[in-house]
C-alpha cells in the first residue's frame, strides 16, 4: 500500500518543512491538490509553488498532482515542468480524455485519471489501458473534512477486477488510488477491497503526533 500524504493539509507556511518531515518519515509520495477555483470552488497552488517545493526537496519524491482544474489540456507541460512525476485529471475536465492522456505519458508523466463520487466506472475502462492509476473520489472534490462515501466499494471492486483481467492479458498493471476521508479506521477495508495508493490528509498531518507517528498508527492498522 503506498501512502501518499495530502499537502493540502500541511502546515502551508512551513510546506517544505512537513513534506521533509513525511519523506524522512519514509513516504516517498507526495499528493498535490491543484484546484484553479474554476473546476472546484476553492484555489490552492499551480506550477510556481510546485516547482519551488520540487527545488528545496530535491529529485527522489514523487510528486503526484491531482488536477482539479478545467485546462489540464493545455497546461499540463507546466506541470510536468515544475516537476510532477504523475498527473491526474478528470473526466469532465477535458475534451477528448484519451488524446489528454497519451498526451501527458509522451511528455513524461505517468498518468491517472479521476472518478468522482458521481462519475460511472466506465469513463476510467475506456483508457484503462493507457493508465498507470485510476484516482477514486470517496468525497466531492474541492473541500477537506468530508466523510467517505461507502458506495464506492463497488466502483473499486469492478475496477479491481478489470485491471486484473487486463494483467492477465499482458496489459499494463494499474494502481487504484483513493483520496477523501482515509483513516487508520478504514484503510485496512481498503486495500481488502483492492486500493493500492491511498491519499491521507489529516490522518498524517496533525496536531495529535508528528507526521511518523501518525504513520506508525496507519501501519499498525495494516498488520
Amino acid at each position: 500500500m503506498i501512502i501518499a500524504p495530502s499537502v493540502l493539509t500541511a502546515n502551508l507556511s512551513a510546506l517544505a518543512g512537513d513534506c521533509r518531515e513525511a519523506l524522512d518519515a519514509g513516504l516517498d509520495w507526495l499528493h498535490l491538490d491543484v484546484m484553479d477555483g474554476n473546476f472546484v470552488p476553492n484555489l490552492t497552488f499551480g506550477p510556481p509553488v510546485i516547482r519551488s517545493l520540487r527545488k528545496a526537496l530535491g529529485p527522489d519524491a514523487v510528486f503526484d498532482a491531482h488536477l482539479m482544474i478545467e485546462n489540464a489540456e493545455d497546461s499540463y507541460q507546466q506541470y510536468i515542468d515544475a516537476g510532477c512525476n504523475h498527473l491526474s485529471i478528470h473526466v469532465e475536465a477535458v475534451t477528448h480524455l484519451h488524446r489528454a492522456v497519451t498526451a501527458i505519458r509522451e511528455a513524461g508523466a505517468t498518468v491517472g485519471v479521476v472518478l468522482n463520487p458521481g462519475t460511472p466506472i466506465e469513463a476510467a475502462l475506456e483508457v484503462l489501458s493507457e493508465l498507470d492509476l485510476v484516482l477514486i473520489m470517496s468525497v466531492n472534490p474541492g473541500f477537506g473534512g468530508q466523510s467517505f462515501i461507502p458506495s464506492v466499494e463497488k466502483k473499486i471492486r469492478t475496477l479491481s477486477e478489470a485491471i486484473k483481467v487486463q494483467v492477465a492479458a499482458g496489459g499494463r498493471p494499474v494502481q487504484i488510488q483513493v483520496d477523501g476521508g482515509v483513516k487508520a479506521h478504514n484503510i485496512a477495508m481498503l486495500r481488502e477491497w483492492g486500493v493500492t495508493n491511498c491519499v491521507v490528509g489529516s490522518g498524517l498531518f496533525n496536531q495529535n503526533a508528528n507526521v511518523a507517528d501518525n504513520l506508525a498508527i496507519i501501519h499498525e492498522a495494516l498488520q
